[in-house]
């Protein structure tokens, strides 16, 4: 079973930090660097409810930016700038040299539960990190806390639906077993099965839209996605109505949900005015 979101904050920042997989997602952004053109669709649908002209004119700040290829669409889609934060210094750096050409981006290493800007962006993002935490509403507050009155925040994270078969055999393996080991055993072992899904695509696996997009991806790609779902230590699969409540429960107003490639939700909502 997946963790619902927690009611309590989190307790001091070191222990919350430490509890998620910041060193390990260091290890894969530092690995995995290469700004590939096929993210920007991935990003496009992760944040469904932006056109990149919307973007325009827009400050924003990145939670949890990984290699930065996520700040990096904004930037070109003409957003003002902003500030992208992770707490690895892999991350740290992969992301410096992805987002170079944007000078009106600030790196800085801070976690989630250390974002401490108050009421300066007018969109707070987080894509594919919220679900990897053990606070994700002390999070989620903070990011809320970060954007302008009558601003908003966005996040991405997976969906339980069409993934029960991950929730039932392959989360218990990722939690008793991968979590555990060396993260460069772990990228090791990801062969196999990244061999076993490239082959099953070819053989015409398409049963999701997931499936359909990703039989576009080389190997190098999709071994860094089955990397990715083996290296954490937590990670949450959400149903709609989960991810509804803590959206709600941030006191965000006007929340929609999207249903992002037949297995994940992207949300949105707004900053009261007052």
């Amino acid at each position: 079973m997946s963790e619902a979101p927690p009611s309590s904050p989190a307790p001091d920042t070191a222990s919350a930090v430490h509890s998620g997989s910041a060193d390990r997602f260091g290890y894969e952004w530092g690995r995995y660097a290469e700004l590939k053109d096929i993210y920007e669709e991935q990003f496009r649908r992760w944040t469904p409810f932006l056109k990149p002209e919307d973007w325009h004119g827009l400050t924003f700040v990145d939670v949890g930016c990984g290699m930065g290829r996520n700040s990096h669409w904004p930037m070109s889609y003409g957003a003002a700038g902003g500030l992208a934060i992770d707490i690895d210094e892999r991350s740290l750096a992969s992301a410096r040299a992805t987002l170079a050409p944007h000078p009106a981006m600030e790196v800085r290493r801070q976690s989630a539960y250390e974002l401490n800007e108050v009421e300066r962006f007018d969109l707070a993002f987080s894509i594919g990190v919220v679900h990897h935490l053990a606070y994700p509403e002390t999070a989620l507050a903070n990011m809320v806390r970060a954007v302008k009155p009558g601003g908003r925040v966005m996040i991405w994270v997976y969906g339980r639906e069409n993934n029960g078969w991950i929730v039932r055999f392959a989360d218990p393996l990722r939690k008793a077993l991968f979590s555990r080991l060396p993260i460069g055993l772990v990228h090791a072992l990801s062969l196999p099965p990244t061999a076993l899904l490239w082959l099953a695509l070819r053989l015409g696996l398409d049963r999701l839209e997931y499936f359909r997009l990703i039989r576009r991806f080389d190997f190098a790609h999709l071994r860094s996605i089955v990397f990715d779902q083996m290296l954490p230590k937590i990670a949450n699969y959400w149903r709609r109505d989960e991810v509804e409540a803590l959206m709600t429960g941030a006191g965000l107003e006007d929340v929609q949900l999207a249903w992002v490639n037949e297995i994940s939700w992207a949300a949105i909502g707004r900053k009261p005015q007052e």
